[in-house]
């Protein structure tokens, strides 16, 4: 991505979902939010993506106050709406409601002076599934280092 610049990121979405299919929506902020983004005062740890009355919202995100912000400062864990065009949303819904799929929060970046949020249509992961990651992280770290002593 030209112009990009990654601001937060959700690492553990990768290790307890499995991500089928990755969108980006825009997102609508105040002039205070914005600047505190801009400075990195943004968590999306436990973040994700919901689907009320036909929109998108960002649930869970949160933005610290702007220190030299005003009444402006609004409150930080407020849900957040996400820009997208209707007939990405209605396959969204489609795919959501059939399958069981959920929205998961994945990154918040700058696309030239654009805010953007990386969201993941993802499946949950299974406990056994996540010990299997494990495992074969582990197997290719053994390889790698072996590898090296050679």
């Amino acid at each position: 991505m030209k112009n990009s610049h990654q601001v937060a990121s959700n690492k553990k979405a990768f290790f307890n979902f499995e991500i089928i299919e990755k969108n980006e929506a825009g997102i609508v902020l105040t002039g205070c939010e914005i600047k505190s983004v801009r400075q990195g005062h943004v968590t999306i740890k436990e973040s994700y993506v919901r689907i009320i009355n036909n929109e998108l919202w960002l649930i869970n995100c949160n933005i610290l106050p702007y220190t030299q912000g005003n009444r402006h400062n609004g409150n930080p864990a407020r849900d957040r709406k996400l820009l997208i065009k209707k007939n990405e949303i209605k396959k969204l819904i489609g795919k959501t409601t059939q399958k069981g799929l959920v929205l998961v929060a994945l990154s918040l970046y700058f696309k030239g002076s654009n805010l953007k949020v990386g969201f993941g249509l993802a499946r949950p992961k299974k406990m056994h599934d996540k010990r299997q990651v494990l495992k074969d992280q582990a197997v290719n770290r053994e390889i790698q280092r072996s590898s090296k002593i050679r």
